[in-house]
């Protein structure tokens, strides 16, 4: 093609797409997982790092140089070629251990984490909760803040008999509560097969209360007489057993104390407070009173009542009741003890009761027993109620 003085070269489009503008053969493009290879679960510990290459010999003149993508090849392709190589640097611990527990949960940087302690008096029977702080809460209100509280609940058992709650700290996702809650009549049972349910929601004054995050430890961990403090991530909440044996449900817990006083002549019997009581209103709760009886009861004289309290399944009574009674003949008599909820209108309703003396069993026993034989000393314990009434059982 000739071009007269002053014209340009122009290409047609097909002349353009003539031309080779990538000379030699085409490579494909690697990916960079090819230079990243993943491994599966299970291979040992050698496997988990590369081997490095086997020092070689400078290149000879009569050698073509590598091309750099072989060399990445060999290098990632050691681990099944034979040949001597330098022995991999061993993994930290952690390391290890984080991949035989699987992958990490992402509900740390999404739900929080929760820092409390727990100590389990055992000469008390009681569990004490410190709730210190939460950290990196999830946001659930419209401004990105919550206002979050701590609850309770032992497991398994009833939700509203034995529920515990912090206070309500509002506009924060840092909160510090520094609030101790303490469970009452807990026995070294209960520390083997009870479970101590932590979880973290948010109040709402126009809704339900929303649900942030959980934790759950089981009371066996507990050494007794010894504080044991965790800082936990909060877990998305986890379903709870219905299939639960029903020999584990309770009507509560009663703590009464017995005296043989040689001074008045009489037996002393104090009703101090009950604990986590079946709920019997529609309200979830109770307005609990105890009634004793000392049994058998001729001239139905033996009745004592406490006082009512309204609205609560931890009541606490401190009452005490005297039967003038000689020491000898306490080896003939029963103590009944009944714990009713009040109502207006209607005959009230029996939530639990227990039954003291000679042919008891267990704790029931061993309490009476050591009343009988320590004249003048005030013996307390925790019993668990039972959903038959004492009547039933018993002849007058």
């Amino acid at each position: 093609m000739t071009l007269r003085k002053g014209e340009r070269a122009t290409i047609s489009i097909q002349e353009h797409m003539a031309i080779d503008v990538c000379p030699g053969p085409i490579k494909p493009i690697k990916q960079i997982s090819d230079y990243f290879p993943r491994f599966p679960r299970g291979l040992p510990a050698a496997a988990s790092r590369p081997a490095a290459p086997p020092r070689r010999p400078p290149l000879s003149p009569a050698e073509p140089p590598r091309d750099e993508d072989e060399d990445v090849d060999r290098l990632f392709g050691a681990y099944g070629a034979s040949g001597p190589a330098e022995p991999p640097a061993p993994r930290p611990a952690e390391e290890e251990a984080a991949d035989a527990e699987g992958y990490e949960s992402d509900d740390c940087t999404t739900l929080g984490t929760l820092d409390f302690s727990l100590l389990y008096d055992q000469e008390n029977n009681a569990l004490h909760c410190t709730i210190n702080k939460a950290k990196g809460l999830k946001p659930m209100d419209h401004n990105g803040l919550a206002d979050p509280y701590v609850k309770l609940h032992l497991l398994p058992g009833a939700s509203k008999a034995n529920k515990l709650r912090t206070k309500t700290l509002r506009n924060t996702l840092n909160p510090t509560w520094n609030e101790t809650l303490t469970y009452y009549g807990i026995t070294d049972e209960d520390m083997i097969r009870k479970t101590l349910r932590i979880s973290v929601c948010d109040e709402d004054k126009f809704r339900h209360n929303e649900f942030i995050g959980e934790t759950r430890i089981p009371l066996k961990k507990l050494k007794p007489n010894q504080t044991k403090t965790f800082s936990i991530c909060l877990e998305k909440q986890l379903p709870i057993d219905k299939t639960e044996d029903k020999s584990l449900e309770e009507r509560g817990r009663i703590l009464i104390s017995l005296k043989y006083s040689s001074q008045k002549q009489g037996l002393l019997v104090g009703i101090i407070r009950c604990a986590h009581l079946a709920a019997m209103d529609a309200n979830g709760y109770s307005d609990p009173y105890v009634k004793t009886y000392l049994k058998p009861d001729e001239d139905k004289k033996s009745k004592h009542k406490t006082a009512v309290k309204k609205k609560t399944l931890n009541p606490e009574f401190n009452e005490e009741f005297c039967y003038e009674i000689k020491h000898g003949d306490l080896a003939k008599k029963t103590l009944e003890v009944t714990v009713w909820d009040y109502d207006i209108g209607k005959s009230n309703d029996f939530i639990g009761g227990v039954v003291l003396g000679i042919n008891a069993k267990g704790e029931r026993l061993k309490h009476w027993f050591d009343c009988l034989k320590n004249k003048d000393k005030k013996i307390e314990r925790w019993h668990t109620l039972t959903n038959e009434l004492p009547g039933a059982i018993l002849s007058d």
